[in-house]
Parts: C-alpha cells; structure tokens; sequence
C-alpha cells in the first residue's frame, strides 16, 4: 500500500537524500503529473518490481475522467510482463493505448485481440537499444520501482531490472515508487551495466562467466528528472506454481537422460553449460529435476529466478544464477526476502538487454528450454499465437535464446485441451522460431534431436518421438500423401490440408475454449 506523505519522516524510511526527500508526496498526488497520451516507461518482469500505488491512481483517475465524458490513455512501455495492479488496473479501465514489449494480462490480452490496444511483441533484448535508437519515439516519464535511495542519492533497484536503467535514463520526468516491502539486503545484488552503446561506437561486453560483475550495484539518475517519490510497501504479486503432473515430470526425465547422454559423447561438460529456462510449471518442473540428476555445480544465465532455481541453490546444486527478474510463488517469495543477504552472493541481477543479449548467450553456451504452444514436423514452433492470429502473451526472451544458444529446446506436453488437440501439428498456424533455430523438441512422449537432419529426416523423428499415440497415425498418413503429392519435395506440405487441421478446432470451439 501506499504510505502517506503526511507520514513520512527521513529517519523511519529508505528515503535517505534529502532532494528526494523533498519530493515525497501519495501516489494520487504523483498520479497527477501523468498527462493524457504520456509515453510511460514503468519497471516490472514476471510480476516482480512492478510500481503498484501509482498505475492504480491513475487507472481511477482515467475511470473518473471516462464517467465525466473526457476519456484519456497512456501508451505503456516495460521490461516484461507485470502484475494486476499495473496492467490489470489500467487495461481494465482502457487506459492503454499502446503495449511492448510483453503481456500476460487477460484484460490487455481480450482488447489486443480485439483490436483496440495496440501491441508490439519484441524480442526482449531488442527493446532498449530500439529506445535508444529513436525508433519507439519519445519517454515521457518514468514510473519505476526501487527499494531504497541511500544517502549520497544513489538508488538502489529493485526485485526486477528489465529495462528500467533505459527509461529512467531517456525519460523526460521520473517517478520514484520506494517499496519497503523489499528487502534491504536486496543492496548489491544488482549489476548495472553502463557500457552499451550504438553503432558505430559499440564495444564488446566483458562478460565471459555469469558470474562475472561488470557494472554498479546502483542506479545512476538525474535528480532535476525526479517531479515525485512515492513510499509504498505493497509486495510483489506472482502466481503459485501448480505441482508437476505426468507430463510434465515425463518431459524433464527425458531431459535429463538427454543431457546426461550428451555429457557421455563429451558434447557437455560434467556440470552442463549455463541453464536458461523460460517461465511455467513445466519449465520449472524441469529445474526440479536437475535436483535429482548427478549434475553438480551448475550455473545458469537466464530471464528470471524461479522456484525450482531456488532449490537448486538451497541445496548446492546451483553454483550461482544470473538473471534480470524474481519470478517467485508466494512461498518462494517469502524465503528469499527473509534470506536475502544469504543468497546476495549468489545471484546476479542485470539489465535485460544483457540478460538476454545475443552475444553473451553465444559466447557462454546457453542451454535455452522454452514452452512452446505447437511444433511442426519440420520444427518450426509457434510459441505465441492461437490459431495464427489470437495472441496469448509474447515470445518474451526464447528468441533471444534459441537462435543464440548452444542447445536450443523447446518443450510442452504431446496434447492440450484434454487431450482433444495435439500439440505437434502438420504445419504451425504461426512462426515465432524457424526450424534453423528449433534443435529439440521434448514431450511427455519423447525427445526428438534434430540436430544436423535434412527436413524430412526431421519429421521423421518428430513423428517416432514425440506424437500423442492418438494422433501418430493421422499425422503419419497426412506426412506419406504430403511426401507424394507435395510441390516439392524438400520439406513436403500439402497448405490446405495443413490449414484445415487448424480450422476443425474453430469448427467444433476446442481451440478458443
């Protein structure tokens, strides 16, 4: 919640200069200086670090103003998805206009389906330098989250970082949300990188292990930019991770047989290579299976932190983990902000454009394990749409890993809906990672290497390894006619037949259930 102006004192809170001490005033009050069609750059990833006092001041600022026959909006920009206070409380009032690079929500979700929010989906390495280049227009404000301003006036970040060092550095104006909820052993965990730059004076980033600590624990800011700080002590607010079923436990013991088979040829080494793995219960069922394997000493260079990285640094396990965000269940959440300053030394958070940069991910080798919604036979995966045109959330950071890694991997479970659709489809209704990028596919069925296969030795294995036996033949009889009647012959395709797998789930409602 927000703490009050009136009740604020430099001695009881982490409000330590007395420039921004002089600039402390309620969320409502900070709400004001937001103008109608503002280009607001907020902090947040996965729900953590998200400011939460003053996206709600202003989300009934906009309600007001819609009653009163004056409707306004906001184009939003941040690091990644955020929680129900932020987008929640702005989209349900159609208080955005414009969102990237990612979303979540299913207020934002139902009105970019329906065509009235306007939403760029990006890769989330690309977003700050496309800030920086000029491409997205003009910051007008700031609104970010931090935990505490120390007394020599330098600001140390919050739960997330994302792409908050760009914003608070292009913003016009800045609006400080300082979160005692956070815990003050966050300080020195972050590492603020401030070499990047653009072409032609860009420099190679000296990072060769994710351990490595290239920048400042703190963020630089110009304190003429600050028109408000706000106090508030709200805690993050992440969704619980749901026990892993069958599937999921499956996929995770065919990976881990994988890696283990991969260690024997000496492809990978005995503690594997940096782990990235994106976010869900089957990702993170994942992680708890390395807590069984014989891997030790493993290190990871990802997007986020989530339970199972968690235990895996509890028990040993995990050396060491680099991220740009918490993605934490309740439970979680609470052990790391109660041990804070036990794990500090071995976690590194970043800046998402070098979290998730190109170059870093090719140079330490990144293991990438993403979901995926559907493959193809080809291993072509569709990790962000719908039907080819209803999008569910974002590739977030899975293209920024996939192309780049050392292994490339993506996982879900053979079918959905009950069984009522396979996941692994003649043709994907939509591209978010080419077959060139696409080296593993893992469901509870198999494990398919694609790794130095021509297309169609491809769908075979795609077919052997990882079809739900309900549909093996039917996608086997579809790939034979494909493999004669097919224009070519390189990766055979019969369009409409394809399409038409797609359409018998709009016909009978499966796919939009």
């Amino acid at each position: 919640m927000s703490v009050s102006a009136e009740s604020f004192t430099p001695t009881n809170a982490r409000i330590a200069h007395p420039a921004y001490a002089a600039k402390v005033m309620d969320a409502t009050a900070a709400a004001e200086l937001i103008q109608p069609g503002d280009t607001v750059g907020m902090s947040g990833f996965t729900g953590a670090g998200y400011p939460k006092e003053v996206p709600q001041a202003l989300a009934a600022r906009i309600e007001a103003s819609h009653a009163a026959g004056n409707p306004f909006s906001i184009r939003v920009w941040t690091g990644a998805s955020t929680g129900p206070e932020l987008d929640g409380a702005l989209a349900k009032v159609k208080g955005i206009d414009f969102r990237l690079p990612y979303n979540s929500d299913p207020y934002a979700r139902e009105q970019i389906n329906a065509g009235t929010m306007q939403y760029i989906d990006m890769h989330l390495s690309q977003v700050a330098p496309m800030a920086w280049q000029g491409f997205l227009g003009p910051l007008n404000v700031a609104l970010i989250e931090v935990s505490a301003i120390l007394p020599d006036g330098s600001v140390v970040p919050s739960s997330s970082i994302g792409n908050n060092k760009t914003w608070l550095d292009r913003a016009d104006r800045i609006i400080l949300e300082v979160n005692s909820w956070q815990s003050e052993a966050l300080q020195g965990m972050h590492d603020i990188y401030y070499g990047t730059a653009l072409p032609p004076n860009r420099v190679p980033i000296p990072l060769v292990k994710p351990q490595d600590r290239i920048g400042q624990p703190t963020f630089r800011i110009d304190p003429s930019k600050v028109i408000a700080v706000v106090p508030t002590d709200t805690p993050d607010r992440n969704a619980p991770f749901k026990a892993p079923d069958a599937a999921a436990n499956a996929i995770a013991g065919h990976l881990m047989e994988f890696f283990a088979h991969e260690v024997k040829l000496g492809r990978l080494p005995q503690h594997l290579l940096p782990i990235q793995s994106g976010v869900g219960n089957i990702a993170n069922a994942v992680l708890h299976g390395l807590q069984d394997s014989p891997f030790e000493q493993l290190t990871s260079y990802t997007e986020v932190l989530q339970d199972g990285m968690l235990d895996l640094l509890d028990s040993g396990k995990l050396s060491m983990a680099s991220a740009t965000a918490f993605s934490l269940s309740p439970e979680a959440a609470e052990r790391l902000n109660n041990n804070m300053a036990h794990y500090r030394d071995r976690i590194v958070l970043r800046p998402q454009e070098i979290s998730n940069h190109p170059e870093l991910v090719r140079r330490l080798g990144c293991l990438a394990m993403n979901g995926m919604i559907e493959a193809d036979l080809y291993g072509n995966v569709n990790s962000t749409h719908l039907m080819g045109s209803r999008i569910q959330n974002g590739i977030g950071g899975s293209g920024d890993f996939a192309r780049n890694a050392y292994i490339s991997i993506f996982m879900a479970p053979s079918t959905a809906k009950g069984g009522k659709i396979s996941t692994i489809v003649p043709q994907v209704s939509h591209v978010d990672h080419i077959d060139q990028d696409v080296q593993v596919i893992v469901t509870d069925q198999g494990l398919a290497d694609l790794r130095g296969l021509a297309p169609k030795q491809r769908a075979e294995v795609v077919l052997a390894k990882c079809v739900h036996p309900t549909y093996r033949d039917q996608l086997a009889d579809y790939y034979a006619r494909a493999l004669r009647d097919s224009y070519g012959k390189h990766s055979p395709s019969l369009l409409r037949e394809a399409l038409s797998w797609h359409l018998r789930f709009v016909e009978t409602g499966t796919m939009l259930a």
